[in-house]
């Protein structure tokens, strides 16, 4: 018992010493502190707080027995769902979209930093980036209204098309043309916005750098892949990693307001299935059950690459 009085008293010491801290960078920067509560009341109220109805994966619900009141099951819904005919479907649908979105919407806005940082005309500059931030600020139902107008027979996609010998026909209506037509709205809707925080990166890389590398006779183009993308590669890693935090959550209310039944075989994802089976169907715990499944493989995702990126270049989450 003598031996372990040290111990404690070194901890007690320690807690003290942090509470002390605290109070102290609390009178410091309280205004801060005083901003940050919406985001940590947004965050405890909208997403962990729901967590507690995680519940309901393991139980038959019933919103008259209410969530602790319902039959406990156990894992039955996760094995119905791992034995149903749709399981391979839609995780090989989410898994291809999500890969498919990995590879040519995450390098986009990048290129699109990279680009518009090489321009030497502000005007130009400022133009651009408005055309390009503006389709993040329309509704999702307008955006998606556009691409089936677009995409539809007489569309004028097809109109297009026709000159070159295409027979016009209804886009959204080809489970083959779901998964292209997806990824080239996503990445035309989000690109400008998600550019903005690789442009912000890039003015703080100093600018003494490239007059160095002008001076030893770099070109424009050794500058970016000597300079430029260095510099910004920190940032890119941590917007990696949140990205393979989220690589299975399709957005499932651009899923539904495009695809039909002639198109689920490509385009039915977790999300949607999720939405259908809770919503439509009302299988809550099954639902539930499958959802729970999507958030546990992100989470290992997410772990996985902040592990990677930690060894590989030193930069992570935590």
């Amino acid at each position: 018992m003598a031996k372990t009085q040290p111990a404690v008293g070194k901890q007690a010491l320690g807690s003290a010493a942090s509470t002390n801290r605290f109070i102290r960078d609390f009178r410091i920067n309280k205004y801060l502190y005083l901003m940050m509560i919406p985001v940590v009341a947004y965050y405890l109220i909208f997403h962990y707080a729901p967590m507690y109805g995680a519940l309901i994966a393991f139980k038959e619900y019933s919103p008259m027995k209410g969530i602790l009141g319902s039959d406990w099951v156990g894992l039955k819904h996760f094995q119905d769902f791992f034995n149903s005919y749709y399981f391979w479907r839609i995780l090989k649908n989410t898994i291809v979209i999500s890969l498919y979105s990995l590879i040519f919407e995450f390098p986009a806005p990048i290129i699109l930093a990279l680009l518009i940082n090489e321009v030497r005309s502000k005007s130009f500059k400022r133009v651009a980036q408005t055309i390009t931030y503006m389709p993040y600020f329309i509704s999702l139902v307008v955006i998606c209204g556009i691409i089936t107008d677009f995409t539809n027979a007489d569309g004028i996609i097809n109109t297009l098309f026709t000159y070159f010998g295409y027979d016009g026909q209804a886009m959204l209506q080809k489970p083959e043309l779901f998964r292209p037509i997806y990824i080239l709205s996503e990445i035309w809707q989000r690109i400008g916005w998600e550019s903005i925080i690789y442009i912000a990166a890039l003015m703080s890389i100093d600018v003494e750098q490239y007059e160095a590398a002008r001076m030893d006779g770099a070109s424009r183009l050794k500058q970016m892949f000597y300079i430029t993308l260095p510099g910004i590669l920190p940032t890119i890693s941590i917007m990696l990693i949140l990205r393979m935090g989220n690589l299975l959550n399709v957005g499932f209310e651009k899923i539904i307001l495009l695809y039909n039944p002639i198109t689920y075989e490509t385009a039915d994802v977790i999300s949607s299935f999720v939405y259908r089976k809770g919503l439509l169907e009302f299988g809550w715990s099954y639902s539930s059950a499958v959802g729970l499944f999507n958030s546990v493989i992100n989470l290992a995702l997410l772990v996985t690459a902040n592990y990677v990126s930690r060894k590989v270049n030193k930069n992570s989450l935590w």
